[in-house]
């Protein structure tokens, strides 16, 4: 099994994921995320500061808001907002963090597509994090065509290795 599998088994073996990214104005991948979890049973928390329910459940503005302290944390948002992110996942002791990128695990593809941050890579390091840094849940829990599609040709083309 590669490392990438490894990681996501990891990840996806905690029960509770805050999922920050959400949003009220447009369908995303935050939102898919939020929902697949849901679906599959985990106990999710929203995050977005701008926004204080979504899909009927309580939004949190951050981390630290959250009743009952997240086993893992999904980001999809810029770089900025997964390095304070990921700075809280410190604080309280958060140890699964994973970071959207549209185009795998290598870095610098994907500027404008990307949650992935070089500095929360070296926080998590740096704190004993678990760091996924790039590609979905949406590719691995209980994929649809297009995502079993993505996580296919990226593997091929040697986008998912961790390196």
């Amino acid at each position: 099994m590669a490392k990438i599998d490894n990681l996501v088994q990891d990840f996806l073996a905690q029960k509770k994921i805050a999922v920050v990214g959400v949003s009220d104005k447009r369908e995303t991948g935050s939102n898919m995320a939020y929902k697949k979890f849901k679906q599959n049973g985990y106990q999710v928390y929203p995050i977005n500061p701008r926004i204080s329910s979504y899909d009927g459940e309580t939004c949190y503005p951050d981390l630290r808001s959250i009743p009952d302290k997240p086993d893992a944390v999904f980001i999809l948002a810029s770089p900025k907002v997964t390095d304070q992110i990921v700075h809280e996942c410190a604080e309280l002791g958060v140890k699964h963090v994973w970071m959207h990128c549209l185009m795998g695990t290598k870095s610098g593809l994907s500027k404008g597509t990307t949650s992935v941050s070089q500095e929360a890579v070296e926080v998590c390091k740096a704190n004993n994090i678990t760091v996924i840094p790039g590609s979905c849940p949406n590719q691995f829990l209980d994929p649809d065509f297009a995502h079993k599609m993505m996580r296919g040709m990226w593997r091929m083309f040697g986008l998912m290795n961790m390196d």
